[in-house]
């Protein structure tokens, strides 16, 4: 076996697409990138609907295997079933120490891989369970109960989602919050002059509670008339004309501009979202030296956890929210707001991130 400082990490996630890096592929990018420069050896084994290839990306290898099509989900069946079989098959023809998997299904193949090969399988939870997320999928609820407590480490997001994986699964995990990219999220020139208000969550998604948020803005506007409100533009093109014409003051961001930009062209960012795990585009927020509003819920009061940074709301009363917000956008013309965002956010660095999961590593392969 490999000494810990040249480890052999598998990581696996159904997708991969450098270009998007979100979520979960935002969280394998950074920590494989990080772990390369600590001295380890990632492999990152992801399924795309083309022949198997292999190539080098930032650092690291990437191996994607043929995922063949899903037709069950239409019946509301958990994705990325199909792929399972040749992740596990990619894990046996490469040599590892250990395989990290951060999807339930891969987490099937690093749990079967792990048993026959006598290594170590962590799994990486990238929400905060409740009823609704665990059942929300037919078969998700069983994989869960069979992964969660199979794998020999699992890794939460926050305190709130350790706290709700115990109460759940009644499985004690390991937390590592999300890092920020500090070179790519900065402070810079381009604030607007008028009181600017982002929002980075998809207002496709119920769970980002978008009407909530025009709500409150459109209390807030009562205050500050001249307001506005960024949000990235859906793909729909009806949902994209009913939010700017039913709502005075909201403009659309094109996805492919990049979120730091807006950041720094608002005056607060936030979210209204509830049952979060963490909320990483806070953190990117108060990277640009901007102050944010959000939820006293999930795992946001762990990062707004101080009034030089932001404000909570409880609740979903469209003037509490309106409160935070308007609150927010007073704490964005203090001078001393941008370097209080910005500090709070170095606590979230890639590389201590890195080194947490390098030490969990290192106990499972001594263990």
């Amino acid at each position: 076996m490999s000494e810990p400082e040249s480890l052999r990490v598998a990581l696996l996630n159904p997708f991969f697409w450098p270009e998007v890096r979100r979520g979960s592929e935002r969280v394998l990018h950074d920590l494989g990138v990080e772990l390369t420069q600590l001295g380890c050896a990632p492999t990152l084994i992801t399924s795309h609907p083309h022949p198997p290839d292999r190539s080098s990306e930032y650092g690291f290898e990437v191996r994607r295997h043929w995922r063949p099509p899903e037709p069950w989900t239409r019946r509301g069946i958990e994705p990325h079933l199909s792929h399972v079989p040749f992740s596990y098959l990619s894990l046996r023809a490469g040599e590892y120490d250990l395989a990290h998997a951060v999807y339930p299904t891969d987490a099937l193949a690093a749990l079967r891989w792990g048993a026959r090969a006598g290594r170590p399988a962590v799994f990486s939870y990238m929400g905060r369970p409740s009823r609704r997320m665990t059942a929300n999928k037919r078969m998700r609820k069983p994989i869960l109960e069979r992964v969660i407590p199979g794998s020999d480490a699992v890794i939460t997001l926050s305190r709130s989602a350790r706290d709700a994986m115990w109460r759940w699964f009644a499985v004690d995990s390991h937390v590592i919050n999300p890092a920020v990219d500090l070179e790519a999220f900065t402070p810079g020139e381009g604030r607007a002059d008028a009181p600017t208000i982002a929002c980075a969550g998809a207002v496709d998604d119920a769970r980002k509670r978008i009407p909530l948020l025009l709500r409150a803005f459109a209390v807030v506007r009562r205050s500050r008339p001249d307001a506005r409100l960024l949000l990235t533009r859906p793909e729909r093109p009806d949902l994209a004309r009913r939010l700017t014409e039913d709502n005075p003051g909201v403009e659309l961001v094109p996805a492919e501009r990049h979120v730091a930009t807006v950041f720094r062209e608002a005056w607060v960012s936030g979210l209204t979202s509830h049952n979060e795990a963490f909320g990483l585009v806070l953190v990117e927020s108060m990277a640009c030296g901007t102050p944010v509003f959000g939820a006293r819920d999930g795992g946001v009061p762990e990062i707004i956890d101080r009034p030089e940074v932001g404000r909570l709301f409880d609740g979903d009363v469209d003037g509490e929210v309106a409160r935070a917000i308007l609150e927010a956008l007073e704490l964005s013309e203090d001078p001393g707001t941008a370097a209080a965002c910005r500090s709070r956010a170095e606590d979230f660095d890639r590389r201590s991130a890195a080194e947490a999961h390098l030490e969990l590593y290192r106990q499972l392969i001594e263990r």
